[in-house]
């Protein structure tokens, strides 16, 4: 049903989401991969760093997901690998035990690494009765997620007892994911700090934005029911005669791309699509320019003056703020950012970002920063330091795959 929903390549009832191999696959060939899982767009961008690091230490890689944005990321990211065949790419297999039982059977990777938060139950027993370690790398466990994990309590403590190690991204996601069973934890960093965002769209985004000649807010990574707030936002100051700033609105999903235009539609606002103009700028009586591009993202928070980001004006988790405070862009945050807590309290008590109730708030805030230059800069400077200060993971998660690595 969300495949359906959300177009794209799924392969839903394909034969690799059974677990069977994608491909001709060398039995005795597949015994020296390490195997990375990224489920989604999001873990695939934050696995970068990691990914890289193992293709110059000459590793080959079996890399799986599970949706269509995080395989179609996977393949621009590291094409070449794809084709010399140092990364072997296909769909995880469903949590099935006759599924993952063949997947281990057809691949059997020396080790398997899973990004962030990807236990499941019968994927690991498998890999513990094939005889391959796991890890749980840049692991992160919400107090929410906890909660909801009780009612399967005894299949997710046998899960996670079963990584060989786990390195997490904070000592609070220590403390949980040891509650929820897990062993030989350690603290890491969040390997989302190591991110080097792709010189050509920062410098192409900044050189963009000089040449718009007004301030520019990004809304990034939105999620359903928060692009309706912000829509209603503009639609109503719409009268104003003052110079407004272009609004960057960033849907998360690509299936919500024409929604939301509909949404600008039906509000007649003035607006452009991003995939329809190119590097072109927007008309000076443009509004909002829809964001509706995938690979992107260092491009918008390059260009613009301020991010607001998204996933947090509605109770969803929040989105991740690290890429903003990379390209050094001031960001503004909603009330619900408990998938990133760590990161967002941090990053307030940094100076590099701000926390605010509601959409009309985060307005407000944007357009307070575009009026004072010196406190967007000490906020720009604060990200930067921000950064720096806890970038590291990947090397501390490189020195814990070491033995794999040198074998």
């Amino acid at each position: 049903m969300r495949a359906r929903k959300a177009g794209g390549h799924w392969g839903i009832f394909s034969r690799p989401r059974f677990g069977y191999a994608e491909g001709p696959v060398s039995v005795t060939g597949e015994r020296d991969r390490i195997w990375i899982h990224a489920v989604s767009l999001g873990e695939t961008r934050a696995a970068q760093p990691l990914i890289q690091a193992l293709l110059d230490s000459g590793a080959r890689l079996l890399l799986t997901h599970t949706t269509a944005t995080g395989r179609a990321e996977g393949g621009r990211l590291y094409g070449p690998a794809i084709a010399s065949g140092q990364i072997r790419q296909t769909w995880l297999p469903y949590d099935f035990p006759g599924s993952t039982r063949r997947f281990f059977k057809h691949h059997y990777p020396c080790l398997g690494v899973l990004i962030e938060r990807e236990v499941w139950p019968n994927l690991l027993y498998q890999a513990r009765r094939a005889g391959i370690p796991m890890i749980l790398a840049s692991a992160r466990l919400s107090e929410s997620s906890l909660r909801q994990a009780r009612w399967l309590e005894r299949a997710l403590r046998r899960a996670y007892g079963s990584l060989e190690e786990t390195l997490a991204q904070s000592p609070e996601d220590a403390g949980r994911l040891i509650q929820i069973g897990a062993r030989n934890v350690q603290v890491v960093g969040n390997i989302k700090f190591d991110v080097a965002l792709p010189v050509n769209l920062v410098e192409a985004g900044r050189t963009w934005r000089g040449r718009i000649g007004r301030p520019v807010v990004a809304i990034a990574s939105t999620r359903e029911g928060e692009d309706s707030p912000f829509a209603d936002l503009f639609a109503a100051s719409a009268s104003s005669r003052r110079i407004d700033p272009l609004y960057l609105l960033i849907p998360r999903h690509p299936q919500r791309f024409d929604v939301v235009a509909e949404l600008l539609a039906a509000r007649n606002l003035e607006y452009e699509r991003r995939s329809h103009i190119g590097d072109n700028t927007p008309a000076p009586e443009t509004r909002v320019l829809l964001g509706d591009t995938l690979g992107e993202m260092a491009f918008y928070y390059a260009a613009a003056d301020v991010a607001i980001i998204g996933g947090g004006f509605a109770p969803l988790g929040g989105q991740n703020l690290i890429e903003a405070c990379v390209a050094g862009t001031p960001v503004i945050l909603g009330p619900h950012m408990y998938n990133f807590a760590q990161a967002a309290r941090d990053a307030i008590a940094a100076g590099a970002a701000l926390q605010v109730r509601d959409p009309a708030e985060a307005l407000r805030q944007a357009v307070l920063l575009l009026n004072d230059d010196s406190r967007r800069a000490a906020m720009r400077n604060a990200a930067l330091a921000w950064v720096a200060n806890h970038a590291g993971a990947t090397r501390r998660i490189m020195q814990a795959l070491r033995p794999w690595v040198e074998r």
